[in-house]
């Protein structure tokens, strides 16, 4: 770990802890926001964690810029990876299949795998929450095994379904909300992933981790999916 601090805006520092993507940056990450909350008490206006940084947003009227460093100084002072609860871990059932997750066969291509052997890998690994972003309750997760990783699609498209598992480079995710997206979609499920009457609002939050389960078509209609073709929502 090597712990940079850089100015953002006026009112706003980043920390940065690493500089490159790892599942083992998470109980340092944890540690970190923890002590930055503490420090900062009601200083504090808003902490956004990511993969590797933590952005610092404080009351430029109770802490002078000098003072809001010398508090993340103070914050990763003898820092050590985090040993409480490493968040919740959420199954997420999903349908594999290619009428709402067309890139299955890209992907089936690009690796030499099987289709079903996409599908098996995909859903064999549990994956830690990075960050939320791009839209509210989207959650970053990883990391895919090297085989499945594939690049964003060069045209995104104009309409995905809430619920669209998809995969971007070494990252998976499920789309919260339809919008616009150019993840390689691979399947869909049914799980509320955002909800303004869930305490948090989104379902995952950084720290925890997540699975995927196949399921087939008929459960997927039994609890609650959407099997909408994604052709029909252009």
């Amino acid at each position: 770990m090597n712990p940079r601090v850089e100015v953002v805006a006026l009112d706003c520092l980043m920390v940065r802890l690493f500089d490159e993507i790892a599942e083992a940056n998470m109980p340092w990450m944890l540690a970190a926001g923890e002590r930055l909350r503490a420090v900062f008490g009601d200083g504090l206006i808003d902490l956004v964690p990511s993969y590797t940084t933590l952005m610092v947003h404080y009351d430029l009227t109770a802490l002078s810029p000098a003072q809001a460093r010398e508090r993340i100084a103070e914050a990763l002072t003898g820092l050590s990876p985090s040993t409480g609860s490493a968040g919740r871990c959420h199954v997420l059932p999903v349908w594999y299949d290619l009428s709402v997750g067309p890139e299955l066969s890209l992907l089936s291509r690009r690796s030499g795998l099987a289709v079903q052997e996409v599908i098996r890998r995909h859903s064999a690994r549990e994956y830690q929450v990075f960050a939320l972003g791009f839209a509210p309750g989207f959650a970053f997760m990883g990391l895919v095994e090297e085989v499945l990783a594939a690049p964003r699609l060069d045209t995104p498209r104009k309409k995905v379904a809430a619920g669209s598992v998809g995969i971007a480079e070494r990252q998976t995710a499920a789309y919260p909300a339809a919008s616009p997206g150019g993840w390689n979609l691979i399947g869909r499920t049914p799980v509320r992933l955002f909800d303004r009457d869930r305490d948090g609002y989104s379902l995952m939050q950084p720290g925890d981790t997540v699975r995927f389960e196949a399921v087939s078509h008929a459960e997927f209609i039994r609890l609650g999916g959407d099997d909408t073709p994604l052709e029909a929502l252009a």
